[in-house]
Order: C-alpha cells, then sequence, then structure tokens
C-alpha cells in the first residue's frame, strides 16, 4: 500500500508538468483555433533560460549575497517573463500572418518554428547537443510519513504546479482579461463588436500559455536534473496528447487528460515488468482509444453546424 501511494504521488507530479503545457494548447486553440505545435519547445526554451539565469546569478555574487529563496524566486520569475514574451514574439512573427490562412498553413509554421527552436539551442548554445546539468533551485532532502518517504523537491513541484493550476483557473473565470479570452474563443467577431481588442487579447493569451510552458520547463529540469535540447518535443507531443484526451478547447478537459496521461505511464513503469520501456506505448494506446471511440476527449462537446 505504501508504494501504491509513492507511486500515486509521482504520477500527480509528472501528470502536473503535462497540465501546464496541455492548458497552453488549450488556451492557444480556444482563443483561435490553431494548434501551437512549438509550444513543447517554448518548454524547453524555458529549462536553458533559467539556467542561463542562474549562471549569471552565480557569476555576479548574487547567490551568495541574498537568502536562496530571494534569488531562486528571481531566477523563476526572470524565466517565466522571458518565456512569456518569447510566446508574444512568435505569436506576432509567424502566426499572425497566418492567422486567415488555411489551418495546414499554421499547423506548417509552427511545426519549423519549433524546428528552429530546437536546433538554435542545439547550434548556439555552448555544448548545445549535449546533456545539461539542471542547476539545483530547491533544497534537496527526504523524510518519512510513515511508511512513505518523500524528497522536498518533489513536493515542491507538486505545490508549485497546484498554485499555477488554481491561478490560471481564477484568471480564465474571475478577470476580465480571462472574460476577453473566453469571448474571442467563441466568436472574435462578435467580441470585436463588443469593444474587445482581439489582437491585444490573442497576445495576452499567448504571453500566458508560454508562460505556463516556461514553468513546465523549470518544473521539468527539477525533477530530471538534466535536460536536452529535445525534450519539447516529446513534451510538445505528451501535452498536446493530453489536451486531446481531455477535448481540445476544454480547459477543464485539459487537466484531466493530463492527470490521464500521468497516471497511466507512471502505473505503467511501477507496476508492469519492464514497464518502463512500455510507458509511452501504453499513453498513447490510450490518445489512440479516444481519438476512435470519443474523438471530443473526456469533457469535450460535440459540435453541430447547421446546414
Amino acid at each position: 500500500m505504501a508504494q501504491f501511494f509513492e507511486v500515486l504521488f509521482i504520477s500527480l507530479m509528472l501528470s502536473s508538468t503535462y497540465i501546464l503545457i496541455a492548458v497552453g494548447f488549450t488556451l492557444f486553440f480556444g482563443a483561435i483555433d490553431i494548434v501551437q505545435f512549438a509550444h513543447g519547445d517554448v518548454a524547453m526554451l524555458g529549462a536553458f533560460i533559467a539556467i542561463i539565469l542562474y549562471g549569471a546569478a552565480e557569476w555576479t555574487g548574487i547567490t551568495k549575497i541574498l537568502p536562496m529563496w530571494i534569488w531562486v524566486t528571481g531566477v523563476i520569475l526572470g524565466t517565466l517573463i522571458v518565456t512569456g514574451g518569447l510566446g508574444v514574439l512568435f505569436e506576432r512573427t509567424v502566426i499572425r500572418p497566418f492567422r486567415n490562412s488555411p489551418l495546414l498553413m499554421v499547423l506548417v509554421a509552427t511545426v519549423a518554428l519549433g524546428i528552429i527552436i530546437r536546433e538554435s539551442v542545439r547550434l548556439f548554445y555552448p555544448e548545445g547537443s549535449n546533456p545539461q546539468v539542471f542547476p539545483k533551485l530547491f533544497p534537496h532532502y527526504g523524510f518519512h510519513l510513515g511508511p512513505l518517504y518523500f524528497r522536498s523537491e518533489h513536493l515542491i513541484i507538486l505545490g508549485i504546479s497546484f498554485l499555477v493550476i488554481v491561478a490560471i483557473i481564477l484568471f480564465i473565470n474571475r478577470t476580465k482579461i480571462g472574460l476577453a479570452i473566453r469571448a474571442i474563443s467563441q466568436n472574435i467577431e462578435a467580441a470585436s463588436l463588443m469593444g474587445i481588442n482581439p489582437d491585444a487579447t490573442i497576445m495576452i493569451t499567448f504571453f500566458a500559455g508560454s508562460l505556463l510552458a516556461g514553468i513546465a520547463g523549470v518544473l521539468t529540469g527539477t525533477y530530471f536534473h538534466v535536460v536536452k535540447f529535445d525534450i519539447g518535443l516529446m513534451g510538445g507531443i505528451k501535452g498536446f496528447s493530453a489536451a486531446v484526451v481531455g477535448g481540445l478547447g476544454n480547459f477543464n478537459g485539459a487537466i484531466l487528460g493530463g492527470l490521464t496521461l500521468g497516471v497511466v505511464e507512471t502505473f505503467t513503469s511501477a507496476y508492469i515488468p519492464g514497464g518502463t520501456a512500455y510507458k509511452d506505448v501504453c499513453a498513447f494506446v490510450i490518445v489512440i482509444f479516444f481519438l476512435v471511440f470519443k474523438p471530443s476527449g473526456l469533457l469535450g462537446e460535440k459540435v453541430y453546424d447547421k446546414v
């Protein structure tokens, strides 16, 4: 039973990164009906930006002068601001010109953007082809709670993910900007007639979605302690798959889809002999199952067109 709860805890922690990326996909699709296939690579950028900012903090001696929680907070906030700004830049330069083009044009443009991001990191980051050690941003110690064993950084990852998910839920449902995002997701023309600026709202949407990807990148690096230039490829696929399983465009569905994939992967690795090698296979079997038998996802709704 203790092992079961430890596996469940790890599955929740893994699911949290999938949820953060899946919610970004949902925000983009809900706002302008596009899939930003470079979103996973933006998460990878978040991890590398955190490494760069941590190196700058060490080089300037800030890590020795200020308490740990202050400079760690600065590194994380700096990472999120830079990642969100890059998301806005990508929207203005790559996605906005194709907003009224066929969907295939946007798909190709975002896939190409992802390749550019990955190859730029590989070529221009020092030894970018090699795995990079992620800095220790959080305290590393373990403790027992009865028969259960927990590591401090794992609890921090889960806590940060929970707070961010709650914050984005409140942002979407309780603020005027969130109301504007929901309005343009329903009907961008009608929202414009009601005085909502679609360009500014979409810009904020991409900032928020890319910020979530940046958090996911930092938390992934914290968990695995190593990052590589191509981690965003699989991370993006998993995040998009989670959004599809939950119902693409449905905010709560993205959370449920991320939980589903994380639980399936973790329990496959823990309880199937040699399951670590098959965890991705099992996860994508679930995705195919939903695509075949329930393409609208767990919480998605059928959309009827008047003829």
